[in-house]
């Protein structure tokens, strides 16, 4: 990490990270988590999970498709299709979940000010949440929406490696 005071040019292809609560970011991680609590014993339909998220199904399917793509959910089409998660819990982080659905930003055009010291800035302090988010596994939020009364301890789920 830069000195304080000093900033670090943005990476190419830095992203623009919003953690505000209503944001795109804690929505996809609500939708993670709701999946990783429902969709235990089959798919969790969009429907169910908008519904359970008071969202519009037509709101959050782009949200669904970009985490499918991103490897975070695996999706079933058809009758008793949905969304599940595609690897463990424990193996999804928050952190992998953010850069998944951030927009790709570029440094602004325009005022220098914006360009070489702002940008750079916010870019720094992306990052720095981006690794916080990275020690937060879905496991972890599982476990906090459980202990907060919001859902049923879910059956462990088993893995098996062969």
């Amino acid at each position: 990490m830069a000195e304080s005071g000093s900033f670090a040019a943005p990476a190419p292809g830095a992203t623009d990270l919003s953690l505000s609560a209503d944001g795109r970011v804690a929505l996809a991680l609500a939708v993670v988590v709701d999946v990783a609590l429902h969709g235990v014993a089959g798919p969790a339909g969009a429907a169910a999970i908008a519904d359970r998220l008071g969202q519009s199904p037509r709101g959050i399917e782009p949200l669904l498709q970009t985490l499918s793509r991103a490897g975070i959910l695996a999706s079933a089409r058809g009758r008793g299709g949905g969304y599940r998660l595609a690897r463990a819990r424990r193996e999804i982080t928050a952190g992998e979940v953010a850069r998944a659905v951030q927009a790709e930003h570029t440094v602004a055009r325009g005022p220098d000010l914006l360009a070489a010291v702002i940008a750079p800035a916010l870019a720094e302090v992306a990052e720095a949440a981006l690794a916080r988010l990275d020690g937060i596994t879905v496991e972890a939020l599982c476990r906090r929406a459980v202990a907060a009364g919001l859902a049923p301890e879910p059956p462990a789920a088993l893995t098996w490696t062969i």
